[in-house]
């Protein structure tokens, strides 16, 4: 699959968070702090899944529906993808 410019700008940015909690750390920070960027990050990452699952799904739907597929099969794993990421 080729990933879209937009999904590799979501996963640099939550690299940068990443790197933005290991400062705080290095800088010995509150740890209330930390988790809360922590959670941060967590809920990107959360989102950028969705996004690559969904725009996988599209993709793969209409390759289907060209060669006369059957779509729910599809549904079905992508939903599985998202349940099994949390």
């Amino acid at each position: 699959m080729k990933y879209s410019d937009e999904t590799k700008k979501r996963l640099r940015r939550l690299e940068g968070q990443v790197r933005g909690v290991l400062r705080m750390m290095e800088e010995e920070q509150h740890c209330k702090d930390v988790v809360s960027q922590l959670s941060a990050v967590r809920n990107a990452a959360d989102k950028a899944i969705a996004f690559i699952v969904a725009s996988n799904l599209e993709q793969c739907i209409l390759e289907e529906q060209e060669s006369g597929g059957d779509t729910s099969k599809l549904v079905k794993q992508a939903v599985e993808l998202l349940v099994k990421s949390r």
